[in-house]
């Protein structure tokens, strides 16, 4: 990271200290850092040898939450030039909680409840990303390309899929709906591991590919007539953007249930602390502060409220208060 040189008289010792990115991000690591040995080994009453390890797959499975949707939102906010949108609103949680309302009711509870976590992970994520795959080629290219226009027909296909959701859950009995509520909020606290090495994996692919493009970013958000300008290929890359933001929306979504306003709260929290639209320095900041959020929210949750409330429930009432006041602030504008 770059520093910042003091100007100092003529004779005098130059000083030096990191400038603003640099400051935030390294107390962000450090903060991260503390939660996660906190939440290790805080509170451990019996065996470290049964409790570190089953904490540690918590830790795991909450960075991929951290790193999937921070990178998603940040990603989705540069295509979109707009920071109060995230990839949640075009449809991803509505279909998740329509796959789910559709497998209790053509098979029962118990099936929702027993079906291999692998098979069900797949499906998901293969529905969401074909769901995304083709909302992305046929608006983004065709004869209409516009991405405003996408982003709208996302959010009408989302209010659809949520409208049969709540129009079959209506038919189901109270015992069935009861299993199935379990499944609308986000959940770290029975997490399969075999998930967590897949989903980890295909993070990791996306990390690999958003890292080559990472260059790129910073000339995306200026726009299209700008990035043009400067030699990019914009349709193409765009593209390519959406596709690793789907991937990584489902991944999280499939792994843990739906977090709709977490990014938003990251990401704008990313920029506001770092004071910079580099990628290099907010995609990081809001990965930490995701790490953050999460990890020290599920310490308090557990040690403090004793598991009387889900964190996921929490997260979308601080992130919907977020929504309405970006709304407000942005709005004459």
């Amino acid at each position: 990271m770059p520093t910042k040189l003091i100007a100092s008289p003529p004779g005098a010792r130059r000083s030096w200290r990191p400038d603003r990115p640099t400051a935030v991000l390294t107390v962000l690591s450090l903060l991260a850092l503390g939660c996660i040995v906190c939440f290790l080994t805080v509170g451990i009453i019996g065996s470290w040898e049964f409790a570190v390890p089953f904490r540690a797959r918590k830790v795991v499975a909450m960075t991929l939450v951290a790193i999937a949707v921070g990178v998603s939102t940040v990603l989705f906010q540069t295509v979109t030039n707009n920071r109060i949108l995230t990839p949640s609103i075009m449809g991803f949680d509505a279909l998740y909680v329509l796959i789910q309302t559709v497998i209790v009711f053509s098979f029962g509870a118990l099936t929702l409840a027993t079906v291999d976590d692998r098979l069900k992970w797949v499906l998901e994520v293969g529905a969401m990303v074909l769901f995304s795959s083709l909302l992305f080629r046929w608006l983004f290219f065709g004869a209409r390309r516009s991405l405003h226009l996408m982003i709208l027909v996302g959010i009408i296909l989302g209010v659809l899929f949520r409208s049969i959701s709540g129009f079959i859950q209506r038919m189901l009995d109270p015992a069935a709906f009861a299993v199935l509520q379990d499944s609308f909020f986000a959940s770290f606290n029975a997490v399969n591991e075999d998930l967590i090495v897949i989903s980890a994996v295909a993070v990791l692919i996306c990390l690999v590919v958003g890292a080559r493009l990472l260059p790129v970013f910073d000339v995306l958000a200026l726009g299209e007539n700008h990035s043009i300008g400067l030699g990019v290929n914009h349709r193409r890359t765009v593209m390519t953007v959406l596709i690793l933001i789907a991937v990584l929306v489902s991944v999280s979504t499939a792994l843990v249930g739906p977090i709709t306003f977490f990014g938003l709260i990251v990401a704008n929290l990313a920029y506001a602390l770092t004071g910079t639209s580099r990628h290099r320095v907010v995609l990081p900041g809001t990965v930490l502060l995701g790490i953050i959020a999460l990890v020290g929210g599920q310490l308090m949750l557990e040690q403090v409220f004793g598991f009387n409330t889900a964190l996921g429930i929490i997260i979308e009432f601080a992130g919907g208060i977020l929504f309405v006041i970006l709304l407000i602030r942005k709005g004459p504008r």
